[in-house]
């Protein structure tokens, strides 16, 4: 398998129900799932909502809270990337606070929540997008193959509706 590289920051005063290694973990997963077959850097930030509406401000014109950011650099695919090089694929922002409300109005756990959250960012990264209803009903179907094939609390039973729809025209 290929060594990937996670850089997990959490903002003080923030928690999230994962732990790095579980992070690593899913990311791992994912990638793999993927068919990514070079090394990945991977940063993810544990924020608060002051933070991630600014970011989503920033670069989506959205000025509001939401529970996940992500921001790409690179691509796994880019030719422009030597054989073996690693790929700094991007940065994924997310909210705990806002996952933790969005987790008791789905009926799910935090943990899973964020989970969901985790794969639906990096699956951003590796250029998924729910633009249309075409693309959301692709990724919503790869976030639930992908999330059975990690362990979850149990509490995900189909992905069916993306949490971001209602943003797509905010």
């Amino acid at each position: 398998m290929t060594e990937n590289e996670y850089d997990v920051i959490c903002e003080e005063g923030v928690s999230c129900p994962l732990d790095d290694d579980e992070i690593a973990a899913i990311c791992d997963r994912v990638l793999e799932e993927e068919g990514v077959g070079r090394p990945c850097m991977v940063s993810v930030s544990l924020v608060g909502e002051g933070r991630i509406r600014e970011l989503n401000a920033e670069w989506r014109g959205v000025d509001r809270a939401t529970d996940v950011v992500s921001l790409e650099c690179e691509r796994p695919d880019d030719p422009s990337l030597a054989p073996g090089e690693p790929c700094e694929l991007g940065d994924i922002v997310l909210a705990p606070a806002y996952i933790a409300r969005q987790a008791t109005a789905f009926g799910t756990s935090e943990a899973d929540e964020c989970r969901l959250l985790l794969v639906h960012g990096l699956l951003h990264l590796l250029g998924h997008d729910h633009l249309d209803e075409e693309e959301a009903v692709a990724m919503e179907a790869r976030e639930d193959e992908l999330l059975g094939l990690i362990p979850t609390d149990g509490t995900l039973d189909r992905v069916v509706i993306t949490r971001h729809r209602e943003e797509e025209g905010a």
